[in-house]
């Protein structure tokens, strides 16, 4: 069965293409055209989603932050706006890529290939990443099948990163919703944790990428 791909573009001409460029590659596509409409559809029932931001009914940031609290389906945001504010902001939000326009749509497709064959793991007992092991249930990790101990801000810290693999997450997303928030953590306070925890994973540790100006992300095994 393809995967199921919903748009959110109001754009005529541009939602025609993208649409017969996904139906090409093999993905089922349904096209919206308003954001108010797209408020109000169940996400667990698409495999993705891509999202314009400037759309009639709702804004497309609406709309993400919606999805976004009610699942972790991969999100690919396409804009017109190229203020790094506006990326940023999308991607505190949950967005997981930002395509700016005008774009080639082979592009798309081939970001929206590679997004689906990343697991949406933010549900699951297990996740495993390259040699990274973490039993959810039990708050345990392994590296190469060895435990190693964290804090409960490391734990919680190494699993959203999982949760969302090879995606950027923005430091003030992780700061509020990984760090006690009894404590006034703060960006720097995040870093150290950061720190910490990459010098716990050993040689992993260099899955744990920085994304300068954004945040971190949990990198692919290939450094990609």
């Amino acid at each position: 069965m393809s995967a199921r791909i919903l748009l959110v573009e109001d754009d005529e001409k541009l939602g025609r293409q993208i649409v017969e460029h996904l139906t090409e590659a093999g993905l089922e596509a349904q096209w919206l055209r308003d954001g108010g409409t797209a408020l109000g559809m169940t996400p667990q029932n698409w495999a993705l989603l891509i999202l314009d931001l400037m759309l009639p009914g709702a804004h497309g940031l609406d709309v993400l932050k919606r999805w976004r609290s009610q699942c972790d389906i991969p999100v690919l945001v396409l804009s017109a706006k190229q203020d790094a504010a506006v990326k940023v902001r999308a991607l505190e939000l949950g967005a997981d890529d930002y395509m700016t326009k005008p774009f080639w749509p082979e592009e798309l497709v081939a970001r929206v290939q590679a997004r689906l064959r990343r697991p949406v793991l933010a549900r699951a007992d297990r996740v495993d990443h390259g040699p990274i092991g973490i039993d959810v249930t039990a708050r345990r990790v392994f590296v190469a099948n060895a435990e190693i101990e964290l804090t409960k801000v490391e734990f919680d810290l190494l699993h959203a990163l999982a949760m969302r693999p090879d995606a950027a997450i923005a430091r003030s997303w992780l700061v509020q919703n990984v760090l006690p928030p009894e404590r006034d953590g703060t960006e720097r306070t995040l870093d150290v944790h950061v720190s910490r925890l990459r010098k716990k994973l050993g040689s992993a540790g260099a899955l744990l990428g920085t994304v300068w100006g954004i945040g971190y992300k949990l990198k692919r095994e290939d450094g990609a």
